[in-house]
Parts: C-alpha cells; structure tokens; sequence
C-alpha cells in the first residue's frame, strides 16, 4: 500500500498503486506456489483497498465533474466487480492449480483494462477539472479509506460510497482480523 509524503495528489496515489500491483502480479508465476498464494493475497488486499476508496471519494467527484461523468463510474463499477468476482475465484484456488495462474492472467487482464481508462483518460480529466488542493485532498481522504477499508472480496456487497461508509469499516475489521488470525498476508 501507498505512504502518503502530505503533497501527493490522488493521481499520484492511485497510479503508483497500480503499478505496485501490476508489478507483483508479474511476479506470481515465477514464484514457488507457497509464494504464490501470499503475493496474490497480498494483491487481493491491496485491489480491495484501492477499489473502495475509490467507489468512496473518486467516484463521486468523478460524477459530480468530469463530462459523462455518471457513465464513466458505471463503466468502472462493473470493472470493479469483475475484478472482485476474479479475486473471489483467485482466493478459492490452490496456488498450484494450473487454474491459479490462468485466474491471476484474468485478474491482470481485466487489471490492466482498468488501468487504462483510468490513467489514459480518466486520471487528466480529474486534473484538467479539479485544482491541486481538491485532488491532494481527494487523497489525503483515499489514504484515509484504504486504512480501514475491507481486504478480502465480498461479491455481494454494493459498490455504493454509502455502504462503503457505514459498514465498510466494519467489514474491514472483521477482514484484518481474520488476515491476522490466518497469517494472511494483507499489505505490499
């Protein structure tokens, strides 16, 4: 997960998270199956955190100022639970299943689509819309959602910034718990 430096905007944070991502994902296949099953947990935990805070705090400003702004978040939602429902399937798995890596090569494809729209067209929409001192506050509260937000997946929850503000934190809880209690690997 991302430490914040106080001046980073949420561009930044989220690029940067990205590429934490991808760059560990490339990883796993090469890795022994023990590790495998720690890295891709790792990265369940960090796309679970990542996706939240933004449904929380990117999306709405998403909505509220870039143009088409309302189809731009569905379109992300429906990325994010794809990516959910993948890491869902991903968890189940034993890491040396020949199903693992070709989940993780779905995970990572749908990933990268995600990644995409965001930095090739969302990401300068929000800096061409909103100043420096609304996106590095934009931050500053995504940093604050990661904390406490939910590691594993939960198909069924919404995607709503709502929901993720009321029981979120606790769905968060209860999910570093038991990361805690398994010796789960919840963090980069």
């Amino acid at each position: 997960m991302t430490t914040s430096t106080g001046d980073r905007d949420v561009v930044d944070i989220l690029t940067t998270d990205h590429h934490e991502v991808l760059t560990l994902i490339s990883k796993v296949p090469a890795a022994a199956p023990d590790q495998r099953r720690d890295m891709s947990d790792m990265i369940i935990a960090e796309l679970m955190r990542h996706a939240i805070a933004e449904e929380m705090h990117v999306y709405p400003a998403m909505r509220d100022h870039l143009p088409d702004g309302a189809a731009r978040v569905e379109h992300d939602i429906e990325e994010h639970q794809e990516l959910v429902e993948v890491m869902k399937e991903l968890e189940s798995l034993d890491a040396d299943e020949a199903r693992f890596l070709e989940t993780l090569g779905r995970l990572e494809q749908v990933m990268r689509d995600h990644v995409q729209d965001e930095e090739g067209e969302q990401f300068p929409l929000l800096r061409a819309h909103l100043g420096r001192e609304q996106l590095v506050e934009i931050g500053s509260k995504v940093e604050a959602a990661m904390k406490a937000a939910p590691t594993r997946p939960h198909p069924l929850a919404p995607h709503s910034e709502l929901f993720h503000k009321t029981l979120g934190p606790g769905v968060g809880l209860v999910d570093r718990l038991r990361d805690k209690l398994t010796g789960r690997p919840n963090s980069l």
